[in-house]
């Protein structure tokens, strides 16, 4: 859902309007503007701008040179995209567990690298940093591309280096349930000139009949996700709200975990981090003992149990476990000859250790326009609600204060949830 959106984007998109300048290339400059903006912002020489966070993870891939015959290890846990993205450049997805933070498991990508296996997918999912240093020291002894999927994690960094900016390649969101939004968007990060090229190319086939032929990096077909001026206006808002954003989220986790920390001895930990100062803190997690636990605590406190969050969960990969590459037969990497050494068989409790963590894993959502107030009523009803769960409280008993209901949409519940 977005966080804030107001006058200073309208008055950025009717501007870009009255001008009539909706076009980026020659006409416009908004989307320009937005990829220096963001590329210095993240500390990198190129952003290029995509019509999703899903093209911009197919526009990282093609530019790193991923198709047939290559293995791509994602992890159980993200939208679905990371695992179709794979797929549109004719390569395998292979899936791998997480560990407790809700990450890919450094471990499990190490144990899943097989002679096929050119890349990682790791997901700073929900905003919270992955452990990139033991991926990357992974990938350097074994000889694997990395491309970072920040999608969730605008905003965010790495010990002092923005998500996005560690890999070979970065890949964003600007969809309406991200940090930054509008409504829908993506783009890569890249610091090589030549796979800037590459990537431009995949998001623009014509990108060249823009900027001039250029002798060394020579144009390919592909499907075109070209952003408009009116998504470029609209993030240049955005990009200036961002950081605040952030900071205020950051600010109301620090709190509620100092406040909620001795419920570590009843059972309510909180979940491991790898970078805490630099998380977007959307959300604070806690790990709980047991999936009846979890189930226990959302209905005192609403909340979100990670397992319970639909297309984020390699379960609800339909196209991915039918093995359902692509719309045409001949062009579905699960038939192609090139992928016969892959591993191209999934099934639902292949990963029964990420569905264990997941089931038990609770989210309680920050929001920047929390009061003091309501985030001091928080911290109250999540111990409520653990001495509930835990400490032998009944439901009757416990002081539960009025709290605002969370967006439950922005985790995909099931109607019945």
């Amino acid at each position: 859902h977005m966080y804030e959106v107001g006058q200073a984007e309208i008055d950025a998109l009717t501007r870009v309007i009255n001008s009539r300048a909706l076009f980026r290339y020659g006409v416009g400059h908004e989307c320009d503007r937005f990829e220096d903006r963001y590329a210095e912002y993240l500390g990198i020489r190129h952003f290029a701008l995509a019509a999703s966070g899903s093209n911009a993870l197919v526009a990282a891939m093609i530019a790193l040179g991923l198709g047939p015959g290559d293995e791509v290890l994602i992890p159980a846990h993200t939208y679905m995209a990371t695992a179709t993205s794979v797929l549109t450049v004719g390569a395998i997805p292979v899936i791998v567990d997480i560990d407790e933070s809700l990450t890919i498991d450094p471990k499990a990508v190490e144990a899943a690298i097989r002679p096929r296996t050119r890349a990682v997918v790791p997901v700073h999912m929900w905003g919270t940093a992955c452990n990139m240093g033991a991926i990357m020291e992974i990938a350097r002894r074994r000889n694997l591309l990395v491309i970072e999927d920040a999608c969730q994690g605008v905003g965010g960094g790495y010990e002092g280096r923005k998500f996005g900016t560690i890999g070979n390649a970065g890949c964003f969101s600007f969809n309406y349930f991200k940090n930054m939004t509008c409504g829908e968007g993506g783009g890569v990060a890249l610091n090589d000139d030549s796979l800037a090229e590459r990537a431009r190319c995949a998001i623009d086939p014509c990108h060249f009949y823009w900027h001039g032929r250029n002798e060394a990096d020579k144009p390919f077909a592909g499907n075109g996700a070209r952003p408009s001026e009116l998504m470029g206006a609209m993030l240049n808002v955005q990009l200036d709200r961002i950081d605040a954003l952030i900071g205020a989220m950051r600010k109301e986790k620090a709190q509620i975990l100092s406040g909620t920390a001795s419920l570590g001895n009843l059972g309510l930990k909180a979940a491991p981090m790898h970078s805490p100062d630099y998380d977007c803190a959307t959300q604070v997690t806690y790990t709980l003992p047991t999936a009846a636990d979890a189930e226990r605590f959302v209905k005192i406190f609403p909340s979100v149990i990670a397992g319970k969050t639909g297309r984020h969960n390699y379960t609800e990969w339909d196209q991915v476990l039918m093995g359902a590459g692509a719309a045409h037969p001949l062009m579905n990497p699960y038939n192609m000859p090139a992928n016969a050494e892959c591993r191209r068989t999934y099934s639902k409790d292949m990963c029964q250790r990420s569905l264990d963590i997941l089931n038990r894993s609770v989210m309680v959502v920050t929001n920047p326009a929390h009061t003091q107030g309501e985030i001091e009523d928080m911290i109250h009803n999540i111990g409520m609600a653990a001495r509930v769960v835990f400490g032998g409280l009944s439901r009757d008993e416990a002081d539960l204060r009025n709290v605002q209901q969370i967006d439950t949409q922005k985790f995909d519940m099931p109607a019945d949830a």
